[in-house]
C-alpha cells in the first residue's frame, strides 16, 4: 500500500522551514495547506469521527517537545535490560479492527514529528547512559515503521545512528511491505525487522487494506536473503472454536516458507485491549464479532477468560517452540507451563 494523496496538511508554524517539512509539501503540490500553532488544535478537537477520518486522513507536521522516548512495559521486551520506545509518526493506514489505536486517539489523521533530529539525540543520550548494558529501542507502537516510510524517510534518518553501537538494538514493527529502504542498504545487524503475522483468515476479516499474509512471508524471505535479523510478532492470537487445527495449519505455512534458525526473535500474546479502549472501538463496530467475546477485566484490561487465554496460548506456545529455540521466544504474556 502507498502512502494516502493527502487533500489537506497542516503545519505547525515551527516547523513550516524545516528541510523535512519542505521536502514534504512538495511531494503533494496539490494539497490545502492550513498553518497551525500546535497539532492538537487538529489533533485533539472533541465531537471526531475516526471512522469517517479513516476514509480521507489529513497528514500533521509537527514538533515533538518532550518524551521522545518513553520506557516499555515490563513484558514488552525481547531480552535487553533496558527497553524504550518513541513514536515519529502518530495512526497508521492500515484499518485493523482490533488496533488499539482508534481507541486511544480522537483523530485518524497522521501526525508526523518532523525533528527526527530530537529523537535521535534522546537515543545517543540512553545508549550513554546505559554504557555496555543491552538496550532495546522499539518503534511502531503508535504506528506502523515502514507502511509509510516512502514519505517519512524513517530508516534514512534512524539506522545510521544504530552503526557500531552493538550493545543497542532497534525494532521496526510492521505489516507492510515497504522494505526498499532495507534491501537497498546493507543490513544493520542490530536493527531488528519485526513482522506482525496472522492466518490470512484473520487478514482477510479484520486486517483492512494491509498486504496479505503470503506477501508478509515474500518480504520476510526476500530481507533475510540480504542478512536482516527478523522478528516474528504472533500478536494479538485470536480465539476461535477450531483454533488449534487454524493456527497449526498457520504455523506451519509460516516457519515452512522462511527460515527459522536465523529469526532473532518470536513473540505471542492474546487480545486484549485496555478496558476504555475497548469500549470505544465496540461503539464504532456493534456488529463485529470480535467484540462479542467473552471477556474478562483484569487489571483495567479486557481479555479472554483466563482458561480460554492460556489454552490458547499454551496451544500455541508448543507449537512455535517445534520451530524455534526457547532463546529465540519472548512471550507477550505469562504462559502457564
Amino acid at each position: 500500500m502507498l502512502f494516502p494523496m493527502f487533500r489537506q496538511i497542516y503545519i505547525e508554524n515551527a516547523v513550516r522551514e524545516h528541510a523535512r517539512t519542505q521536502g514534504i509539501l512538495r511531494r503533494f503540490p496539490k494539497a490545502a495547506r492550513i498553518p497551525c500553532e500546535r497539532y492538537t488544535e487538529v489533533f485533539n478537537r472533541k465531537a471526531q469521527s475516526f471512522r469517517l477520518q479513516k476514509k480521507q486522513p489529513a497528514l500533521i507536521l509537527a514538533q515533538k517537545f518532550k518524551q521522545h522516548l518513553l520506557p516499555t512495559p515490563a513484558e514488552y521486551n525481547i531480552g535487553a535490560r533496558h527497553n524504550y520506545y518513541f513514536s515519529h509518526l502518530l495512526n497508521c493506514p492500515y484499518d485493523c479492527r482490533y488496533c488499539f489505536l482508534q481507541g486511544m486517539y480522537r483523530s485518524a489523521h497522521f501526525v508526523l514529528y518532523v525533528n527526527y533530529e530530537d529523537f535521535s539525540s534522546a537515543i545517543a543520550h540512553k545508549m550513554r547512559e546505559h554504557g555496555a548494558d543491552a538496550v532495546h529501542f522499539f518503534s511502531g507502537y503508535d504506528c506502523d515503521s515502514l507502511a509509510l516510510q516512502p514519505l517519512t524517510g524513517f530508516v534514512e534518518h534512524f539506522l545510521p545512528h544504530f552503526a557500531g553501537h552493538t550493545q543497542a538494538s532497534l525494532e521496526l514493527r510492521t505489516k507492510s511491505t515497504q522494505i526498499r529502504a532495507l534491501l537497498d542498504r546493507e543490513a544493520v545487524p542490530n536493527c531488528i525487522v519485526a513482522y506482525s503475522l496472522s492466518p490470512q483468515e484473520i487478514v482477510a476479516a479484520l486486517e483492512h487494506k494491509t498486504p496479505d499474509l503470503q506477501k508478509r512471508l515474500d518480504a520476510i524471505r526476500a530481507l533475510q536473503a540480504r542478512g536482516w535479523p527478523i522478528g516474528l510478532r504472533f500478536d494479538p492470537l485470536l480465539y476461535h472454536p477450531d483454533f488449534k487445527q487454524k493456527y497449526r495449519e498457520f504455523f506451519d505455512s509460516v516457519f515452512r516458507r522462511i527460515q527459522p534458525a536465523r529469526l532473532h526473535s518470536v513473540s505471542l500474546g492474546s487480545f486484549r485491549l485496555p478496558k476504555d479502549y475497548y469500549q470505544s472501538i465496540a461503539r464504532m463496530y456493534p456488529e463485529e464479532a470480535l467484540f462479542a467475546a467473552s471477556l474478562e477485566e483484569k487489571n483495567g484490561m479486557l481479555g479472554y477468560k483466563q482458561a480460554v487465554k492460556t489454552e490458547l496460548l499454551q496451544f500455541c506456545r508448543e507449537l512455535i517452540l517445534e520451530y524455534v529455540s526457547p532463546a529465540q521466544f519472548f512471550p507477550c504474556e505469562e504462559i502457564a507451563v
